[in-house]
């Protein structure tokens, strides 16, 4: 699926070394501002024990992981919105994006230059959002213009439509991002046809130093504090030790180093099952001894169209879905055996696909 997740933040606070432990691409990393201005599209791979444990168990001659699509977008300043910078052209790269994974800086290094002379992780917040509010609002009294000549005539539903877009106007003049507003249907598929900057769901990865990551610091604290109603998730990561990571060859070199760092797993790892996570996706998996592959669906797709997302014409002929639940392969070991205990399920096209499923199609065209 070409769903992306889209890494903003001010100029050197990280972005580049995160997309580049993210993909293990190497995208220019430079002391100075707007060392990137072309966005870097990569493609990550979404970790999964589950994937692990089900090739551990059938022992397939091949292993395909499901992958999110990350970019890395040129960074903002101060008057993006009214074109100073790069602004004319990160506004336009972030409105194509999915959802969004704002770094802030949360250490302090004076070797790497700050835009703003220091470091200020809720500063640099409100700048980002004031720019991205400011584009908004520009986007919502155009739209708003044209729906009061629509509703000129009496017509009720175009009126109402005014009434929505002069909330949304209210909502993002009190400087709140459009994705807190309580909308109705109508109202949300109005959103939608905005593609509202605000409206995108966010992601916060606090790029700490390296004595900080496990618990944060006075930096990360300030943050999460003004993040508070937001309902947003919030990562602490050291992009340095990110970046040291990715340079290990071996999967044994890089768990030594996590564990001598003392963390439980790479912070990429959490990024991006958040981007994952925050982008509404699940899994299902196709296990046989060919291939044990992840598959990534919306979540509440049907299994026709969880078909689909293997080919076409599975969807089109769709018959019939053979599923068996992550939990009862572990338990009994093998296809035979859940078939054996009588726990595979058979389900027609308006199945609701599980994350973690375990589905073999039947279909006929």
């Amino acid at each position: 699926m070409a769903l992306q997740c889209g890494i903003v933040g001010l100029p050197n606070v990280g972005k580049s070394t995160l997309f580049n432990a993210l993909t293990s691409a190497k995208a220019l990393a430079a002391n100075y501002p707007f060392a990137t201005k072309e966005p870097n599209i990569g493609m990550i791979t979404v970790p999964d024990v589950r994937l692990d444990k089900l090739s551990e168990l059938v022992q397939p001659e091949k292993v395909q992981p499901t992958t999110v699509e990350i970019v890395d977008i040129a960074g903002l300043i101060k008057g993006a919105s009214k074109g100073e910078g790069l602004g004319n052209q990160f506004l336009a790269n972030i409105r194509e994006v999915d959802a969004i994974v704002h770094v802030v800086r949360c250490f302090v290094d004076d070797n790497v230059i700050h835009v703003d002379g220091n470091v200020d992780p809720v500063r640099d917040k409100d700048i980002i959002d004031t720019e991205l509010i400011l584009k908004d609002i520009d986007t919502v009294e155009k739209r708003l213009d044209k729906q009061k000549k629509a509703a000129k005539g009496g017509d009720k539903l175009e009126g109402k439509k005014v009434e929505i877009i002069e909330a949304m106007l209210a909502h993002l003049s009190d400087s709140k991002p459009a994705r807190s507003m309580d909308l109705s249907d109508d109202g949300l598929v109005m959103l939608k046809e905005m593609q509202l900057l605000t409206a995108k769901p966010i992601i916060y990865v606090c790029n700490v130093d390296e004595e900080s990551v496990n618990d944060g610091n006075e930096h990360t604290k300030a943050f999460a504090k003004c993040i508070e109603g937001e309902n947003a998730e919030m990562i602490l990561i050291s992009a340095g030790i990110e970046a040291d990571i990715a340079e290990l060859e071996s999967k044994e070199e890089r768990m030594e180093f996590i564990e001598a760092m003392g963390l439980k797993e790479a912070g990429v790892n959490q990024v991006i099952r958040s981007c994952y996570n925050i982008l509404n996706l699940i899994t299902y998996f196709t296990a046989g001894v060919k291939e044990v592959r992840a598959w990534t669906v919306l979540r509440g797709s049907t299994a026709p169209q969880a078909a689909g997302v293997i080919h076409t014409d599975f969807e089109k002929g769709f018959i019939r879905a053979e599923v068996i639940k992550y939990d009862d392969y572990v338990e009994h070991g093998s296809e035979a055996a859940v078939k054996t205990a009588g726990k595979q399920g058979i389900e027609g096209k308006e199945y609701i696909v599980q994350d973690g499923d375990i589905m073999h199609f039947r279909f006929n065209v």
